[in-house]
């Protein structure tokens, strides 16, 4: 089971080039895949009580709600029919669920029909694999933006309603941008990627924790094909064409300072998680760049080893495996 607080995307680089080695992977044909996403539209439900003990009576239905997708609530969890119901009352927020609704549009095509093609891509790698539920919430930011696990995923559309919307998440500037819409299918791909992501438990390095961001951000490109890269990762199309150019002084760094392998948690910290800019490098460089480095070494990789499969890719444990045979040293993609 995966749950997610706030969404951890960044961003991917720019167009990659191909070597001249053959691919041999299979191209995905996903035309006789049988499978299908069931949705419900569960704030429609809620928007129809009428008291607080309807309120209650629909949290009691769906038990889920509650336990999971309210489980950071601002009030304790006998009061939340109550704090839902006193929402409900506000006009300012029943004209932003209305404003939501047209800047969201038709939740089917613009969410549950990409999730079924994503979805259908997996099954195509992973027969085994079974579409969750989705269940859609507006809560007035009372519960989370995504719930996810392997049978249930709950989306909180209030947080995505992007620049124009009334109302906008609490969360930094920098992290604004990814709350939209078109960032909703990718961020929920890249969380199922963890249920297939082999990582060494024994490796607490940072390159491990590097290619373990990058293999994520490659299974989201198989499972999306051709979905806009900075959709992938969410760095602005300005931040990837920077930090594209500047990436071999930034491995430079990486390598004078001997991070990859380093494992003290602070010190990771400061080049995996989220930031407005990586102060350690320059003020041009973007936060968690840690990540994009690994998604660099993981796309050279799999360039370099064009027999290998991106089940096989999810497979491998070994980081520095991965690192030495992507040939990667901060070099920009061959132009052929």
């Amino acid at each position: 089971m995966i749950y997610l607080k706030q969404i951890s995307l960044i961003a991917l680089l720019a167009v990659f080039s191909f070597s001249c080695k053959p691919d041999n992977r299979a191209v995905a044909d996903i035309s006789d895949i049988d499978l299908k996403v069931v949705s419900e539209n569960l704030d429609e439900e809620l928007f129809a009580c009428k008291s607080e003990t309807e309120v209650q009576n629909f949290l009691n239905k769906h038990p889920n709600l509650g336990r999971y997708y309210f489980s950071d609530a601002p009030v304790e969890p006998g009061k939340l029919a109550g704090y839902l119901f006193s929402i409900l009352q506000n006009q300012d927020f029943r004209t932003f669920k209305t404003q939501l609704d047209s800047l969201i549009g038709d939740r089917q095509t613009v969410i549950v029909d990409s999730l079924t093609k994503a979805f259908k891509h997996i099954k195509y790698y992973y027969p085994a694999f079974t579409a969750p539920k989705v269940e859609f919430m507006v809560s007035g930011f009372a519960g989370n933006d995504l719930y996810i696990s392997d049978s249930l995923i709950i989306i909180g559309l209030d947080y995505f309603g992007g620049p124009n919307a009334m109302y906008r998440p609490d969360v930094f500037d920098y992290q604004l941008r990814r709350y939209q819409k078109e960032y909703i299918v990718p961020s929920i791909i890249f969380f199922i990627s963890n249920r297939f992501n082999k990582i060494s438990p024994g490796d607490q390095t940072l390159l491990a924790d590097m290619i373990g961001y990058g293999k994520g951000y490659e299974f989201v490109r198989h499972m999306m094909p051709g979905t806009p890269q900075s959709l992938i990762i969410g760095y602005s199309e300005d931040n990837l064409k920077k930090t594209y150019n500047s990436q071999q002084d930034i491995w430079a760094y990486f390598i004078a300072s001997k991070l990859l392998y380093e494992k003290n948690v602070l010190q990771k910290r400061k080049f995996i998680e989220e930031r407005p800019f990586t102060t350690e490098i320059g003020q041009k460089v973007p936060g968690a760049i840690a990540r994009w480095v690994g998604w660099r070494i993981v796309n050279l990789f799999m360039k370099e080893n064009r027999e290998v499969s991106i089940v096989e890719l999810m497979e491998i444990e070994n980081a520095s495996r991965i690192l030495q045979e992507s040939g990667y040293s901060g070099q920009p993609d061959k132009v052929e």
